[in-house]
């Protein structure tokens, strides 16, 4: 994992009205590295990563992924968000496509493949996700977690770089998540770069190759799960994981 990192941010601030919701974050993840952010609510989470493919436009700062300015006005965001997948905490299923279908839209408007093509991808990607026998199946006859597994196939399917991960499964049942978490973990093995908001605390403490933890806006430590969950320096991150592991 060495060399120029995949993903660099420097001095992200980000605004709504006069509320400062990221006050000039630094953060890079390198190829093939596993990076948790964890943090209490509305500390900016979210947001950083909502900015690592402009769904947010950052006030200040810069955001590069493989070595690309995307906050340059010149850049083309929409080819650059091809190589920037991401999941989110909501699955955004369309409800009268199958799950095969789904997939299939994103590799049609996006990508322009062939029906052939898109089908044959589509597929690909939802057995690695381990739905290879519900490709037909509609949203409603799903549970959440596969619901969220075909989700995690839609953005695979472009063959990003980069996955993005807000709150993977928090709207989950308990019973639900440990699926989601598994093909992170395979994607994880198979060498995909992947920066992680999620609550799931035991999964970034075996996982994670770094823990980031964000408090009102900033990056108050980060390091690797053993410093950051069994010795934390600072305070506020003994305050938090206090309350979140008792």
């Amino acid at each position: 994992m060495s060399g120029a990192p995949l993903l660099d941010v420097r001095g992200l601030v980000k605004r709504f009205g006069t509320t400062e919701v990221l006050r000039g974050i630094d953060l890079s993840v390198r190829a093939q590295e596993l990076v948790f952010v964890i943090g209490p609510s509305g500390s900016g989470k979210s947001t950083l990563l909502r900015c690592c493919n402009r769904l947010e436009e950052p006030s200040d700062g810069r955001v590069v992924v493989a070595g690309t300015d995307i906050t340059d006005p010149r850049v083309d965001i929409n080819a650059m968000r091809r190589r920037i997948g991401m999941v989110f905490q909501s699955f955004n299923l369309y409800p009268h496509m199958t799950a095969r279908g789904n997939v299939m839209l994103a590799l049609r408007k996006v990508t322009r493949l062939s029906r052939a093509e898109a089908r044959e991808r589509a597929e690909a990607a939802l057995e690695r996700v381990g739905l290879a026998d519900k490709a037909a199946s509609y949203p409603a006859a799903l549970s959440g977690g596969q619901q969220q597994r075909v989700a995690i196939a839609r953005a695979l399917a472009l063959e990003p770089e980069l996955m993005l991960f807000d709150e993977p499964t928090s709207a989950l049942d308990p019973e639900l998540v440990g699926s989601v978490l598994a093909v992170m973990r395979e994607l994880q093995e198979s060498g995909m770069t992947m920066l992680v908001v999620s609550h799931e605390m035991r999964f970034a403490e075996e996982a994670a190759d770094r823990v980031v933890f964000m408090d009102a806006g900033l990056i108050v430590e980060e390091g690797p799960p053993s410093a950051i969950f069994r010795s934390p320096s600072h305070e506020r991150t003994r305050a938090f994981l206090g309350r979140v592991l008792a």
